[in-house]
């Protein structure tokens, strides 16, 4: 798999297995395998699983930029070629903080870095920025499932 940077929505979908409208990462613009990797966000108004603040504006569910976060150093840890055929889980998250809400129009750049990296667990410290300010942050711990085989057709379906 060719892994030059930039890489865009289609080069995503081949190391991850998300698929619209759960794919919430637009391009990688930053690799350096087994230390950290920056991806990036767009944040576009008619997006579904937009909230509104108590004033009626649309904003970014913390959640959906947790996620966010999470699917930038997933594709961190499939980018491995020994690790392209296992699964990442989301093992739990420590320490996050949101500190702005994030606004349609908004390019979210989010950055993940390696804490602790072992065969099958690891973690990340991941951050998300807004024009430089600092959006979100935390400690997600991942864990990496067996290596995925193709499994045969059920004949009886």
């Amino acid at each position: 798999m060719d892994l030059t940077l930039p890489l865009h929505h289609a080069a995503i979908e081949r190391i991850l297995p998300h698929r619209y409208p759960f794919l919430l990462v637009d391009r990688i613009i930053e690799l350096e395998v087994d230390k950290r990797i920056v991806g990036i966000k767009n944040v576009s108004l008619n997006e579904r699983y937009l909230s509104r603040e108590a004033n009626g504006s649309p904003v970014l569910p913390p959640t959906i930029l947790t996620e966010a976060i999470a699917q930038v150093g997933a594709i961190l840890i499939l980018a491995k070629p020994e690790n392209r055929q296992r699964l990442p889980f989301f093992a739990g998250i420590e320490r996050v903080r949101y500190r702005r809400p994030v606004y349609p129009g908004d390019v979210v750049v989010i950055e993940a870095v390696v804490v602790r990296l072992r065969s099958r667990m690891g973690l990340l410290r991941g951050i998300a920025r807004v024009d430089g300010t600092r959006v979100a942050d935390g400690t997600m711990t991942f864990a990496l499932g067996p290596v995925q085989t193709e499994t045969p057709t059920d004949s009886r379906i």
